[in-house]
């Protein structure tokens, strides 16, 4: 087997805590990562995990080789990012975590024309709602709506997330149009299931899209569209999200004057100092984020104008 690999593998059992989680991180089976960790065990000729069906744990020889192959894949990684840097051609894999609505929307359509201009990058996108750890989590980039704990993260603000009230004509006719929030209370609400993240919870006209509260929950907006679309409900979903069904008229906004508070969107990354690969996605999604604020804002005054 390829040591090298062995050893990345070996590295990843160790940070993730489980071959299962290794083995999806490399698309291979468990069994798979299994026999990395024994050829590296009969190369060394000694035990490095003690495995049982429920945990497993580094040996004393284990513990010290696990930090060896972190120098080493370190240093590697380190004089490849070095040759970026000198021959000015970016290379690699860049892993990015975000929200799901704010990854499908936003992010995802820019990948192709991003993986277009750059033929070296590859991209892994996970979009999930869960608590992440972004100082300790192997991801080169988060994506992450809401205020922010301090960190020694580096945070770059790159929009507004701005939550609407949104139902199709045929529901509000058939079953009237809120004028307050406490009318929610006789309508069918459909919400946002956040997984471990207590988001707008506190809001008080977020109560009426929780879990306990709502018709139908999905951690999907797509998902809540659709069914807006069809008339099944009110929907409480980010304007990126509605843009289009709005200006078609497909969706009508309600409750505008209770509108929730604009949360921003940062991105997230590790020091200022990145490697060329992550460094030419940041300049590149900022330019994206300045165009379409820009976008934005001759959009509003041209509404205004025409309103005034």
């Amino acid at each position: 087997m390829d040591k090298l690999k062995s050893m990345q593998v070996f590295v990843d059992v160790v940070e993730r805590g489980s071959l299962a989680k290794a083995a999806a991180h490399f698309n291979v089976t468990s069994t798979m990562v299994g026999k990395h960790i024994k050829a590296l065990e009969q190369s060394l000729g000694t035990k490095l995990l003690n495995r049982t069906t429920r945990r497993q744990s580094l040996t004393e020889t284990g513990e010290m080789y696990f930090h060896e192959c972190q120098r080493i894949l370190g240093d590697i990684k380190e004089a490849e990012e070095n040759l970026q840097t000198l021959t000015n051609t970016p290379m690699g894999t860049i892993r990015i975590n975000a929200p799901v609505t704010y990854g499908n929307t936003v992010i995802a359509p820019l990948l192709a024309q991003f993986i277009e201009l750059h033929p070296h990058i590859n991209v892994e996108l996970i979009l999930d709602n869960n608590r992440i750890d972004p100082l300790h989590d192997r991801y080169d980039l988060v994506f992450r709506i809401g205020e922010l704990d301090d960190s020694s993260l580096v945070a770059r603000k790159v929009g507004d997330y701005q939550l609407i009230f949104c139902a199709s004509m045929a529901y509000l006719e058939r079953c009237g149009t809120p004028q307050v929030l406490v009318d929610l209370n006789q309508h069918h609400c459909l919400g946002f299931h956040y997984g471990d993240i207590l988001p707008q919870q506190r809001d008080q006209e977020a109560h009426y899209f929780s879990r306990q509260q709502s018709r139908l929950s999905s951690n999907s907006g797509d998902v809540l569209k659709v069914a807006a679309l069809r008339h099944a409900g009110i929907i409480l979903q980010p304007d990126i999200l509605l843009d289009k069904e709005l200006e078609l008229g497909l969706l009508n906004e309600c409750l505008q004057a209770y509108r929730p508070a604009s949360k921003p969107i940062h991105m997230l990354y590790k020091g200022k100092s990145q490697p060329l690969k992550v460094r030419t996605f940041i300049d590149f999604f900022l330019e994206y984020s300045r165009v379409t604020s820009e976008q934005k804002e001759l959009a509003n005054r041209q509404k205004n104008n025409t309103h005034q």
